[in-house]
């Protein structure tokens, strides 16, 4: 007979277990999840929202999505001709350009890049996963709203569906368990929303300490930061709207800003530290760099944009 502790263990194991599969069997019949096998439970994150300091060439992607679209997996040529598949290159700040993206690519050289090998060396890379999940986790309202906000939802409800099974059984969001079960749909930002809607792209950026953009992007990104409510509770900057409401005292700045920039300082050298071997290649193969990152980054929008 089995002791009275070993068996409540057993039987909670079990209700959380039919927990899971009953909020993945309702999501899959009101939201027509895609079909598909079952996909690990962590998988190694794509390119991570904002760019990091290398003047990265993607924009960010869900850290452990697998799409079952050959397109969507097919590598974008970063010596595509401007108007390949409609992209649209705008660059006249190039001269200025240039020199923004020697900055980010220096400061990669000789401080970040240094300092992610560091922590690589450290870190296991199952926890520098789980780490760019929780990120990826706490940024669902953003991408939920920019669904609705374009009509899509079906992507809406996989968001809903993916944040509350990640932030539960996931642990606060640590294990992509609903990638398990291909619950899983294209990042959507307010940039993207713009583009939908009729907005050009408009001119081409690289902004210092963040990488590439254009300027309808770069409007987005700020778009992405009101409409997330971790700013609204947290953020200092925002304590001065009375009518915004706070979890975090506004004379405890110090506190909340070194909590920010932390936070995003782990952020940038964990997703610098999964990408090490890939930005080598590209760094180590390409001639024009500036050029190359520039038309995949385009590339990549625009496709973001259609889809």
């Amino acid at each position: 007979m089995k002791p009275l502790a070993e068996c409540g263990l057993s039987q909670l194991l079990l209700d959380t277990k039919r927990f899971a599969l009953a909020i993945v069997l309702m999501l899959a019949s009101g939201c027509a999840v895609a079909k598909g096998s079952p996909a690990p439970l962590i998988a190694a994150p794509g390119q991570n929202a904002q760019p990091i300091l290398l003047a990265d060439a993607s924009v960010q992607t869900p850290p452990s999505v697998a799409s079952s679209d050959a397109a969507q997996d097919e590598p974008f040529d970063p010596f595509a001709k401007p108007d390949t598949e409609g992209m649209e290159e705008y660059d006249p700040w190039e001269p200025l350009n240039t020199k923004f993206f020697e900055f980010n690519r220096q400061l990669d050289r000789w401080i970040l890049k240094p300092v992610a090998k560091g922590y690589n060396a450290v870190v296991p890379n199952i926890v520098q996963v789980g780490v760019s999940n929780v990120f990826y986790n706490s940024r669902v309202t953003p991408r939920l709203l920019n669904n609705l906000f374009q009509g899509k939802f079906k992507g809406a409800g996989i968001e809903a569906g993916r944040f509350l099974i990640n932030t539960t059984v996931g642990i606060g969001g640590f294990f992509d368990v609903a990638q398990r079960f291909n619950l899983t749909t294209p990042e959507e930002d307010t940039g993207q929303t713009l583009g939908f809607y009729g907005v050009k792209p408009g001119p081409y950026l690289m902004v210092p300490l963040l990488g590439p953009y254009t300027v309808r992007d770069l409007i987005g990104y700020g778009g992405d930061i009101v409409l997330n409510p971790i700013y609204w509770l947290i953020v200092p900057t925002m304590h001065n709207i009375e009518s915004i409401p706070t979890v975090v005292d506004v004379e405890e700045r110090a506190a909340t800003y070194a909590i920010s920039i932390g936070a995003r300082a782990v952020e940038i050298v964990n997703d610098r530290s999964l990408n090490l071997e890939k930005f080598q290649g590209v760094e180590e193969s390409t001639l024009d760099l500036y050029a190359a990152v520039r038309n995949a980054y385009l590339q990549k929008r625009a496709k973001a944009i259609r889809e």
